[in-house]
């Protein structure tokens, strides 16, 4: 039995570390899986979804990556909007200390605007009396560093300069002075001291504006847009259970195990979650299958598990999340040796991104109702986000919601009285996950303490928690804040939606920098041994026992189709990224000529004669056949373009 276990858990490592090949898990066909379709069998996806700059560019990864793609090839002088963007987002989410020197560079570089000490400092480059325009001939200064597009905002200041003479030819380069006003320029150089978060906002929403106008208009019409649609026809093909290869039990939840899986294609892992169709259908348990499916698909927060498929086999419907390796907080609160909880840094750390995936949640106007040491899981790097919504609901605005749901122990009095509530038991739940991460217990209930439930709820309505040295003072004060028995005096509970800015403002979380930490920039203080597996031997989790009694019928078919979407596209586009798929195949032709699957007159590719005429010729797959389709959805220069008009194809 014993054996059983480290086969299982042999074969699951090996499939973590990215297989024996230099393929890193992909299938020996994924080529052929991920081939893209001619042209014409996806031009129509422009009726059909949205193709608004906010969001071809602003929320989807491959889109952002193609529109970039096409400004440094196709029309550089649209470059330096995008970097200043890049270099503005990187200045907010700067440690304090650097900030001030990064809206210094930023400001000179794009707006031309410097101070009397830089200039002494630098040695280069005088400033107008006024205004405080820069006169220097590159509009940067000798000594500014080029912020990277991948390091840390603050390194950018001991880099090296990458900007030289061959890159920046005039004062003029890189200024995004034209797209500005007056207004926006004053507030940038009067407040550039204060090293504020929200100092280049203005000019950032400018700069995006002007992106959205004629630059992706020209985008729009360029093959670039065309090589959007084919990911975006990619995306939406049916998604099976052959789409994946299966690995060990990773726990179980209320309507069937969670197992490891692999995505053939490309080599992703992910956590399979699969819901027994007779399970489901015995508990009447469709409404709450749906609604999980459908929250889950809402969210894409680095804080909260993030749906990428949802498909169904013959006997299981299944959610594939994003995959936690380093175990939950219980788990690693109770069983990682010493007494039991976390130091105050720990805790804290943990907390504050538990903060954010609450906040991206009500923001949704969604409700969790299940924050518990169990439902908070760490990923390879010691990040943790928030797990299990089955009891979460979505609650529209304005209103309030009724259920005794939740945990024992951790449910709010409002909850356990069946009042009704909007996002306040939450804050509640959060109190009692930070005060057990300190103390090493929960609030109202011992660890393994055989106690009847109404007890325990007599105790969450009446009894006031308990602190021992473990706790700072700032600490105290915010579980205090946080478990007070009455809704309208908790902490978090006065701003429906956001109440997480009142949580953020506590002085437990003073140190914390929340644009560093929302962008995932804060070293975790624990990292989980990547050749661990933080879960029960494969033969320790029950199995769960054969549903007697229960047919399925064409009545069910209704609810599997709205379950059975596929791939969730931001998750399905960043995959496609972070596995490499999307550098390997997102290629043209020479001198960025469209390929053949991007013209509409393409020849048909002639095969070249080997030493075996009598072999059996290729066949042309279907994907990549031209199909009718509405011409007027093509520019009239791409249904005429040649490979020697390709450099000036728009």
């Amino acid at each position: 039995m014993e054996l059983e276990n480290i086969v299982a858990n042999t074969v699951y490592l090996k499939a973590r570390e990215g297989g024996s090949d230099s393929n890193k898990g992909k299938s020996k066909k994924w080529r052929k899986i991920l081939q893209f379709p001619h042209i014409s069998q996806c031009i129509d996806l422009k009726n059909k979804i949205d193709v608004s700059y906010g969001y071809v560019v602003d929320q989807q990864p491959i889109g952002r990556e193609l529109f970039r793609q096409f400004c440094k090839v196709k029309r550089p002088q649209y470059s330096r909007y995008i970097t200043f963007l890049d270099d503005a987002t990187r200045y907010e989410i700067a440690a304090d200390e650097h900030r001030v020197d990064l809206a210094y560079e930023v400001s000179k570089r794009y707006l031309g605007l410097c101070t009397e000490s830089q200039r002494e400092d630098s040695g280069g480059g005088g400033c107008d009396s006024d205004g405080g325009k820069c006169d220097d001939d590159s509009g940067i200064g000798g000594d500014t560093k080029k912020l990277s597009n991948h390091d840390d905002p603050e390194k950018s200041l001991t880099g090296s300069n990458s900007v030289t003479t061959n890159t920046i030819n005039n004062e003029k380069d890189e200024f995004v002075l034209d797209v500005l006003n007056d207004d926006m320029v004053t507030h940038v150089r009067t407040k550039l001291s204060t090293g504020s978060k929200e100092l280049f906002e203005a000019s950032i929403t400018a700069v995006r504006a002007f992106l959205a106008g004629e630059p992706f208009r020209e985008f729009e019409a360029s093959m670039y847009f065309h090589r959007y649609l084919q990911w975006k026809w990619l995306e939406a093909q049916p998604v099976t259970y052959k789409t994946f290869r299966m690995y060990r039990v990773l726990g179980k939840g209320g309507f069937g195990e969670v197992c490891a899986c692999q995505v053939r294609a490309t080599g992703k892992m992910y956590a399979c979650k699969k819901l027994e169709k007779k399970r489901i259908k015995k508990r009447k348990g469709e409404s709450m299958v749906l609604i999980e499916k459908q929250i889950l698909q809402k969210i894409n927060s680095r804080f909260v598990v993030n749906l990428a498929y949802a498909y169904e086999t013959k006997d299981a419907l299944c959610l594939v999340l994003t995959i936690m390796n380093g175990g939950d907080l219980k788990f690693h609160i109770y069983n990682m040796g010493g007494e039991p909880g976390f130091e105050l840094s720990r805790a804290r750390f943990y907390a504050a991104e538990v903060v954010c995936g609450l906040e991206h949640l009500h923001q949704q106007g969604i409700v969790y109702r299940d924050c518990k040491p169990e439902n908070i899981l760490l990923d390879d790097h010691g990040h943790v986000r928030i797990s299990d919504l089955g009891l979460a609901v979505e609650i529209p605005e304005g209103e309030m919601v009724r259920g005794r749901v939740g945990t024992v122990g951790y449910m709010a009095p409002e909850v356990i009285d069946n009042e009704k509530y909007a996002f306040s038991p939450d804050w509640f739940s959060f109190g009692c996950l930070l005060y057990e991460m300190i103390e090493g217990q929960a609030p109202f209930r011992a660890r393994k303490e055989k106690v009847k439930r109404e007890e325990v709820d007599r105790r969450v309505k009446e009894d006031q928690e308990k602190y021992s040295h473990k706790f700072s003072d700032d600490a105290k004060s915010l579980c205090q804040q946080l478990l007070v028995k009455a809704v309208k005096s908790r902490l978090g509970c006065r701003n429906g939606r956001h109440g997480a800015r009142e949580v953020k403002l506590n002085q437990f979380f003073t140190s914390v920098n929340w644009k560093r930490l929302e962008a995932g920039l804060n070293d975790p203080p624990f990292v989980p041994d990547p050749h661990a597996v933080y879960a029960k031997d494969v033969l320790d989790i029950e199995q769960f026992s054969t549903v007697k009694g229960v047919n399925l019928d064409a009545t069910d078919e209704n609810f599997y189709t709205k379950f059975n979407t596929g791939s969730v596209s931001i998750p399905w586009q960043d995959e496609m990224i972070e596995t490499e798929c999307f550098r390997e195949l997102n290629v043209f032709g020479v001198n960025e000529c469209p390929t053949p699957d991007l013209l509409i007159n393409a020849p048909p590719v002639v095969e070249k004669p080997g030493c075996f005429p009598f072999r059996r010729k290729k066949k042309q797959t279907p994907r990549e056949k031209p199909v009718p389709f509405n011409e007027k959805l093509l520019s009239s220069s791409q249904t005429t373009v040649s490979c020697s008009q390709a450099p000036n194809e728009s």
